[in-house]
């Protein structure tokens, strides 16, 4: 089944929080998590820019491994399933079957990929990776299975520290702006 057939399999069975998962032929897989129509909330290069791009291309030809994982620096970005970039030979699949934890609920998901959209990440392969962002939004725990040597379905501390600092900043933030407006609104001063 060649790339865009993969994608529109998962566009017509995927619903909003399923880990999509795409498989390299090196063994290492890039992780995703499924919004809905169409798109993927996933570790992206950081700065778009041209050059950026260039240098990141270059390097996927002679890695065949994830470019930010050469280049360090990670944005998460919503995009479609098919604007991915990623490698020839790459199979697509939904991955929930992958770990052993409980889904979140989705009206628990939803936040967490809200805070996190556009956050700037530095990437670190053990203990901040595109695995461990997926696994957060789906779980509330950062895991990464695919680490060699590594238990199995073991929380990342580390990585869910980091993701639950942004989402905590972003809730802390809103009920503030939430409080003045209701302030404001309820005309007491």
């Amino acid at each position: 089944m060649d790339f865009q057939e993969q994608v529109e399999e998962i566009t017509s069975t995927a619903t909003f929080g399923d880990l999509i998962e795409f498989a390299y032929p090196i063994g290492y897989s890039h992780w995703g998590v499924y919004d809905e129509d169409g798109y993927v909330f996933h570790f992206a290069v950081a700065d778009e820019r041209q050059l950026m791009n260039n240098i990141r291309t270059y390097l996927q030809k002679i890695f065949p491994v994830c470019g930010d994982l050469l280049l360090g620096m990670t944005k998460i970005r919503r995009v479609p399933l098919g604007e991915v970039n990623v490698p020839k030979g790459v199979r697509i699949s939904i991955g929930n079957s992958r770990h052993t934890f409980t889904p979140s609920a989705p009206e628990h998901m939803r936040p967490r990929c809200d805070a996190l959209l556009d956050q700037d990440f530095q990437y670190k392969l053990f203990t901040l990776n595109c695995e461990h962002f997926a696994t957060f939004v789906r779980y509330g725990t950062a895991v990464c299975n695919q680490i060699p040597a590594r238990p199995k379905n073991k929380e990342c501390e580390v990585a869910t520290a980091v993701f639950k600092n942004v989402v905590r900043s972003k809730e802390t933030a809103q009920d503030a702006l939430n409080f003045t407006s209701d302030f404001f609104n309820a005309r007491v001063w």
